[in-house]
């Protein structure tokens, strides 16, 4: 029963309940490897095609489960490949165990073949814990003390295993004796409750607001019913951060939709118009967004104490879990008997759908993106899964994929980092094959990563018990969120050596690996293509080309931002359609 390091390391795992490992053989790994096969398959090992890629799917299992996410590597290369994965981990605040190879001790300091530093290399993105796994008794505590600080803290760790002492002969009972520590594999979340003063304080605040407005985030997720009970009580509008757009449905009227530089124009106003505002479980970055400081009264509720206030000034903190707060905050709040102010944000988010319905209408060559992501809101399932990847996508994604109630879409929010999308997908297939995945990238992201995971949907597909899973590729051969940035940020022209992004045959690389793939050149080709993907027996690659003369801006475009683009765009040839396009929504 005791077997090797390795062993005991497997069969830890699986009392922690981790049903899956993802990521890249290597001879730093090969005891480990060879004890999951040992295991028959408990845990799992799915193996990726680079290992950042696993560490990705081990942050979105983290993502879509709640539960830690664990990837393996071995030393030197394998592990310097994981730590975009972990940073992605680290920014969006989500637990992921990395598990590591090393040379053996007896060369450590050599500068031995592949021998890196790794608590150098892993001190910033798992620095809240770190540690090397140095004898046998040690393997249970430190495995348990990295899951443990996971889970609590939110946050990747790693564990450093050299190949010797995964070889070594496992110690199933360590001996109860000075310094040898013995460890429990269990874990418990606490109840967070603000006080009553701090609760109070804040239902002050909201009742002596006119105009309030909510900024919700991912942390209120599980609040739906307890938002909704506040906004009817105070007559007050909603907004979310892009990581809180799966929180609440967007279709009452006082929800105005995504905030920030991808959101709305209803959102815009709503933050500008309120005198009141509520941040619910968000820590959004885009501060320009927000009232200005100053102007409005303000209170928030986190379960994380450290950002109540870290964007913008509060005078009643609430820390606490989102959901219980609003419970006990709700008895203390008034009924606002004007309702002015939610005619008002009504308004404002009627007149931004329709702005936002005109402008996916907008004819484009050969494609209008908005229209293709808007379009397959229609046909999303309602147990649906969404993965989105980072670039323009995330922008079609905020503005226009209205999710069923309850579906579940992710991203890399802080990190922001391209390559994340089908990783994730396939974490959220893995964990539960019976439910169906979307998952939308642009070309840059594909040819980036996606590309390489489709081979591995290829390759298990066939073991799902509902193969659905629909890749969205929007085909413009541009890297089209830099190039707007370049112009709206820097008011410089495209510069076509760095954005383009080569010709390349989605649908059609699809098929050869035994996939669906279905090519979308023409709005009345949409509707088909959506039904076609959703109805097919196999995962399926939809390939849009879009036209990347479609504006990647803010709401409310200042005439300063709109004159720096219209400044980049005059110093490129043949940006007649660009120019219009920006002058319409401006």
């Amino acid at each position: 029963m005791s077997g090797t390091v390795a062993d005991a390391l497997v069969r830890r795992l699986r009392t922690w309940n981790v049903p899956r490992v993802f990521g890249y053989a290597g001879d730093g790994i090969d005891p480990i490897l060879a004890a999951l096969h040992r295991a028959g398959g408990d845990p799992e090992f799915i193996p990726s095609r680079h290992e950042e890629l696993a560490a990705f799917a081990a942050c979105g299992h983290a993502k879509y489960t709640g539960n830690v996410g664990v990837c393996l590597a071995t030393q030197g290369p394998g592990a310097i490949h994981l730590l975009n994965g972990l940073y992605d981990a680290k920014l969006d605040r989500r637990p992921v165990v990395a598990l590591v190879g090393q040379v053996v001790s007896t060369a450590l300091g050599t500068g031995y073949l592949q021998e890196v530093d790794l608590h150098s290399l892993f001190k910033d993105v798992c620095g809240r814990y770190l540690q090397t796994v140095s004898t046998p008794e040690q393997l249970p505590v430190l495995l348990d003390n990295a899951m443990r600080t996971a889970i609590a803290e939110r946050v990747p760790t790693c564990l450093v295993l050299p190949h010797d002492v995964q070889r070594a002969d496992a110690v199933e009972d360590p001996p109860h004796t000075h310094g040898v520590v013995p460890s429990s594999a269990v874990t418990a979340r606490p109840r967070v409750l603000p006080r009553q003063d701090d609760l109070r304080r804040a239902a002050d605040v909201l009742n002596a607001g006119h105009r309030v407005a909510l900024l919700v985030g991912r942390g209120a997720a599980g609040a739906e019913h307890e938002i909704t009970r506040l906004v009817e009580t105070l007559g007050a509008g909603v907004t979310t951060s892009l990581l809180g757009k799966p929180v609440l449905p967007e279709g009452p009227p006082w929800h105005t939709g995504v905030m920030g530089h991808l959101g709305t124009t209803a959102s815009a106003e709503l933050m500008a118009g309120c005198d009141t505002l509520l941040i619910v479980g968000s820590n959004d970055p885009w501060t320009e967004f927000y009232p200005e400081p100053g102007r409005v009264r303000a209170a928030q509720i986190d379960v994380d104490a450290r950002v109540v206030g870290s964007k913008h000034p509060v005078e009643a903190a609430l820390v606490g879990d989102a959901r219980e707060s609003l419970r006990a905050l709700l008895p203390l709040l008034r009924r606002n008997p004007d309702r002015s102010w939610e005619r008002r944000v009504a308004t404002a988010t009627t007149r931004w759908r329709q702005v936002a319905e005109d402008r996916a209408n907008t004819p484009a060559t050969p494609l209008n993106p908005e229209l293709v992501v808007r379009e397959l809101s229609t046909h999303l399932p309602p147990d649906v899964r969404v993965a989105v990847d980072v670039g323009s996508s995330t922008y079609w994604y905020a503005r226009h994929l209205a999710l069923p109630p309850g579906a579940p879409a992710h991203t890399s929010g802080y990190l922001a980092t391209m390559g994340c999308a089908l990783p994730y997908g396939l974490a959220a297939k893995l964990d539960a094959p019976d439910r169906p995945v979307v998952a939308l990238a642009g070309d840059g992201a594909m040819q980036m990563n996606g590309l390489l995971e489709l081979i591995t949907l290829a390759d298990r597909w066939r073991t799902w018990s509902n193969p659905r899973f629909v890749v969205l590729v929007l085909h413009n051969q541009d890297l089209n969120e830099v190039t707007w940035e370049q112009r709206e940020m820097e008011g410089d022209p495209r510069f076509p050596a760095s954005q383009r992004v080569p010709a390349f045959p989605y649908a059609a690389h699809a098929e050869l690996l035994g996939l669906r793939g279905i090519r979308v050149d023409s709005p009345d080709q949409l509707d088909k293509a959506w039904r076609e993907a959703f109805a097919a027996d196999r995962p399926v690659v939809v390939e849009a080309v879009v036209d990347p003369a479609v504006p990647l801006l803010p709401p409310n475009l200042p005439e300063e931002k709109a004159q720096a683009v219209l400044r980049g765009l005059e110093q490129e040839p043949d940006s007649d359609a660009e120019r219009a396009n920006v002058r319409r929504q401006s």
